[in-house]
């Protein structure tokens, strides 16, 4: 299926000569959307995990771009993908020197499915070279439309229904969210977690204790959008507390969870805790509350990211609590204010949230809304409303990225 990060990429490459950064986890597509980008030209691909290519990137730069014109006048410029190769130790200082000498001769893809971030080896600092990028799974908004937003917020449409569920059942990577086959999806999932913890880890960190990590990663799956208490996570797991920040903070980075922190500007006895956690897969999670907050987190964590990366704003995602255990599941702000306040309900029976007029009082969030999970869509533009209301996921999510 064509992805919304297909046209975001094509857009910049017609516009920036800096490279572009594909950040995201396994298998949700980063290859696939670079060779979509690159295929309406000549292009050349370079994984560093294949023994052939990473012999030709250690190379000299002119065996690299062989078989690229570019010295031909062409209408548009070739483009090569660097796929997994912020793996290389120096990598920062390789494609400092390949982008210096052949920017204006083509165009360039570097893609990981680790933060691209993390890796500190290289001293030579890429800053101005490149712009970032954060493919995220599927999502409602992107079931609907892959174009490019112009606004953070579209006007909603109506997903099918089939839609829905498979998003539901089988997760927003491609792969199982199309192939919709509940054996096929329980062997992917099978292999991605052979792949995370026998491959990826011992590539970021030398992680003996693998199966105490196997541990804390279901721990983080059970406790999904729950704070954080890292020193319980220490007792459950029989490992120190420095060694849990360590382990969940790799997790982190290889995508396994995201963590989203308290907001504390303007809150009255604030509560300045510990982050919750959330899975970047929310098909795995069995509580059936703790799934639904989680869905609709990764949506929020999409949208801020995507936002953010299309020279929108920026944009982040927080949640609230004070020590009276008020509590809103979640903030985004833009540009550093108070944007969207949500609050997630599984039930469309529930009454509206006290915490939310609570909070939008102190804080003056634009938008203020409870997302009921089980309300039917309604086609209405939710940020028209300008009072706190409950509003149906389907038509909020639609709204988003």
């Amino acid at each position: 299926m064509q992805r919304t990060y297909d046209n975001l990429l094509n857009d910049h490459i017609s516009r920036y000569e800096q490279m572009i950064f594909l950040a995201g986890p396994r298998q949700v597509g980063k290859t696939t959307t670079a060779k979509s980008v690159a295929e309406h030209t000549q292009y050349k691909y370079l994984n560093w995990d294949i023994r052939d290519h990473r012999k030709i990137i250690l190379g000299k730069h002119e065996d690299i771009v062989t078989t690229l014109p570019i010295s031909h006048l062409k209408t548009k410029q070739p483009i090569i993908i660097f796929d997994e190769i912020h793996k290389y130790p120096e990598w920062k200082n390789f494609l400092k020197g390949f982008f210096d000498y052949y920017k204006d001769q083509l165009k360039i893809i570097v893609t990981g499915s680790a933060k691209l971030n993390i890796y500190k080896k290289g001293s030579d600092s890429l800053m101005g070279r490149y712009f970032l990028y954060r493919e995220h799974p599927i999502s409602v908004a992107e079931c609907l439309s892959t174009k490019i937003r112009s606004s953070e917020i579209i006007m909603p449409q109506k997903i099918s229904t089939e839609l829905w569920e498979n998003l539901w059942q089988f997760g927003g990577f491609p792969a199982p969210f199309l192939k919709q086959q509940k054996t096929f999806y329980n062997r992917w999932q099978n292999l991605k977690h052979e792949q995370l913890f026998r491959e990826d880890i011992q590539d970021i960190n030398k992680i003996s204790e693998i199966s105490q990590c196997e541990i804390l990663a279901e721990l983080l799956r059970e406790q999904a959008g729950q704070l954080i208490s890292y020193s319980s996570l220490a007792n459950k797991v029989r490992v120190a507390d420095t060694t849990i920040r360590k382990w969940v903070s790799t997790l982190e980075s290889l995508y396994y969870c995201f963590l989203i922190r308290p907001w504390k500007n303007n809150i009255a006895r604030s509560l300045i805790k510990e982050p919750k956690s959330y899975l970047w897969d929310w098909s795995r999670i069995k509580d059936y509350g703790a799934k639904v907050e989680n869905f609709v987190a990764v949506h929020l964590h999409k949208a801020v990211n995507y936002w953010t990366d299309a020279g929108l704003g920026e944009y982040k995602l927080y949640y609230l609590r004070d020590k009276h255990k008020r509590e809103v599941d979640f903030l985004v702000t833009k540009n550093a204010t108070p944007w969207i306040l949500i609050e997630v309900k599984a039930s469309k029976n529930e009454h509206l949230s006290k915490s939310l007029p609570h909070f939008q009082q102190q804080i003056h969030a634009e938008h203020v809304f409870q997302v009921a999970f089980d309300m039917e869509y309604i086609d209405r533009d939710c940020f028209a409303i300008r009072q706190p209301a409950i509003v149906p996921a389907k038509t909020f999510l639609s709204q988003l990225v």
